[in-house]
Protein backbone atom coordinates (compact mmCIF):
# COMPACT_ATOMS: atom_id res chain seq x y z
CA UNK A 1 0.00 0.00 0.00
CA UNK A 2 1.23 3.73 -0.75
CA UNK A 3 1.03 5.97 1.63
CA UNK A 4 1.45 10.29 1.90
CA UNK A 5 3.27 10.76 5.31
CA UNK A 6 3.31 14.87 5.57
CA UNK A 7 4.65 16.49 8.09
CA UNK A 8 3.28 20.18 9.08
CA UNK A 9 4.56 23.54 10.26
CA UNK A 10 4.18 27.44 10.14
CA UNK A 11 6.24 30.34 8.96
CA UNK A 12 7.16 31.01 12.27
CA UNK A 13 8.38 27.79 12.42
CA UNK A 14 10.83 28.39 9.38
CA UNK A 15 11.50 31.80 10.88
CA UNK A 16 12.75 30.30 13.98
CA UNK A 17 14.76 27.79 11.95
CA UNK A 18 16.41 30.70 10.57
CA UNK A 19 17.24 32.18 13.67
CA UNK A 20 14.07 34.31 14.23
CA UNK A 21 11.99 33.45 17.09
CA UNK A 22 9.10 35.03 18.38
CA UNK A 23 6.49 33.46 20.75
CA UNK A 24 6.46 29.82 21.06
CA UNK A 25 8.73 29.78 18.44
CA UNK A 26 12.31 29.69 20.31
CA UNK A 27 15.28 30.23 17.27
CA UNK A 28 17.30 27.88 16.09
CA UNK A 29 21.30 27.13 16.79
CA UNK A 30 23.56 25.13 14.30
CA UNK A 31 23.16 22.74 17.07
CA UNK A 32 19.78 22.40 16.96
CA UNK A 33 19.58 22.24 12.87
CA UNK A 34 22.51 19.59 12.54
CA UNK A 35 20.34 17.24 15.27
CA UNK A 36 17.37 17.94 12.99
CA UNK A 37 18.68 17.18 9.76
CA UNK A 38 20.77 14.59 11.26
CA UNK A 39 17.23 12.72 12.40
CA UNK A 40 15.21 12.85 9.12
CA UNK A 41 18.84 11.89 7.33
CA UNK A 42 18.81 8.56 9.29
CA UNK A 43 15.02 7.88 8.42
CA UNK A 44 15.41 8.86 5.12
CA UNK A 45 18.45 6.32 5.26
CA UNK A 46 16.57 3.64 6.54
CA UNK A 47 13.70 3.80 4.49
CA UNK A 48 16.27 3.99 1.39
CA UNK A 49 17.61 0.63 2.50
CA UNK A 50 13.71 -0.96 3.33
CA UNK A 51 12.80 -0.01 -0.56
CA UNK A 52 9.95 1.72 1.54
CA UNK A 53 10.76 5.13 0.44
CA UNK A 54 9.43 6.35 -3.13
CA UNK A 55 9.95 10.12 -2.69
CA UNK A 56 10.35 12.95 -0.30
CA UNK A 57 11.02 16.54 0.06
CA UNK A 58 10.99 19.37 2.29
CA UNK A 59 9.39 22.53 1.34
CA UNK A 60 10.37 26.01 0.90
CA UNK A 61 8.37 28.48 3.68
CA UNK A 62 4.77 29.68 3.18
CA UNK A 63 6.59 33.17 2.12
CA UNK A 64 7.63 31.80 -1.16
CA UNK A 65 4.33 29.73 -2.12
CA UNK A 66 2.22 31.25 -4.96
CA UNK A 67 -1.91 30.49 -4.64
CA UNK A 68 -4.00 30.48 -7.69
CA UNK A 69 -7.74 31.38 -6.68
CA UNK A 70 -11.08 32.08 -8.66
CA UNK A 71 -11.37 35.81 -8.85
CA UNK A 72 -14.42 38.05 -10.31
CA UNK A 73 -15.94 36.08 -13.32
CA UNK A 74 -14.59 33.11 -12.36
CA UNK A 75 -10.92 34.07 -13.75
CA UNK A 76 -7.60 33.49 -11.72
CA UNK A 77 -6.14 35.38 -9.32
CA UNK A 78 -2.46 34.48 -8.90
CA UNK A 79 -1.18 35.61 -5.56
CA UNK A 80 2.36 35.53 -3.64
CA UNK A 81 2.86 34.55 0.50
CA UNK A 82 2.92 35.38 3.11
CA UNK A 83 -0.27 33.88 3.94
CA UNK A 84 -1.32 35.64 7.11
CA UNK A 85 -4.75 33.12 7.10
CA UNK A 86 -2.84 29.99 7.42
CA UNK A 87 -1.16 28.84 10.45
CA UNK A 88 0.06 25.18 9.34
CA UNK A 89 1.45 24.14 6.11
CA UNK A 90 3.12 21.18 4.40
CA UNK A 91 6.72 21.34 5.09
CA UNK A 92 7.29 18.26 4.01
CA UNK A 93 6.28 14.76 2.39
CA UNK A 94 7.93 11.40 1.93
CA UNK A 95 5.66 8.51 -0.26
CA UNK A 96 6.30 5.55 1.26
CA UNK A 97 5.30 1.38 0.01
CA UNK A 98 4.37 -0.17 3.01
CA UNK A 99 2.89 -3.22 4.09
CA UNK A 100 0.89 -2.08 6.34
CA UNK A 101 -0.90 0.66 8.22
CA UNK A 102 1.07 -0.27 11.79
CA UNK A 103 4.30 0.06 9.61
CA UNK A 104 3.54 3.48 8.25
CA UNK A 105 2.25 4.70 11.86
CA UNK A 106 5.80 3.92 13.30
CA UNK A 107 7.56 5.40 10.79
CA UNK A 108 5.38 8.24 11.44
CA UNK A 109 5.86 8.32 15.31
CA UNK A 110 9.75 8.76 14.37
CA UNK A 111 9.22 11.55 12.39
CA UNK A 112 7.38 13.06 15.46
CA UNK A 113 10.05 12.69 17.41
CA UNK A 114 12.27 15.55 15.40
CA UNK A 115 14.40 17.09 18.13
CA UNK A 116 13.72 20.53 18.07
CA UNK A 117 14.71 23.55 20.93
CA UNK A 118 12.83 23.71 24.24
CA UNK A 119 9.65 25.41 23.92
CA UNK A 120 9.30 24.31 20.36
CA UNK A 121 5.68 23.30 19.18
CA UNK A 122 5.95 19.61 18.01
CA UNK A 123 5.17 19.25 14.40
CA UNK A 124 2.10 17.06 13.40
CA UNK A 125 2.50 14.17 11.00
CA UNK A 126 -0.15 12.85 9.34
CA UNK A 127 -0.45 9.87 6.94
CA UNK A 128 -2.87 9.16 4.10
CA UNK A 129 -3.79 6.30 2.30
CA UNK A 130 -2.75 6.58 -2.06
CA UNK A 131 -5.49 5.52 -3.52
CA UNK A 132 -4.36 3.70 -7.09
CA UNK A 133 -6.97 3.48 -9.81
CA UNK A 134 -7.16 -0.07 -11.49
CA UNK A 135 -5.58 -0.02 -15.19
CA UNK A 136 -7.71 1.75 -17.73
CA UNK A 137 -10.05 3.78 -15.19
Amino acid sequence: MKYLVMIYGSQADYDAMNGTGSEGHPAWTEKDLQAMFQHMESINNDLAETGEVLEGNGLSAPKQAIVVTDGPGGASVVSDGPFGETKEVLAGYWVLDCASDERVTEIAKRVHQCPAPEGSPPSDVVIRPILEAAPGK
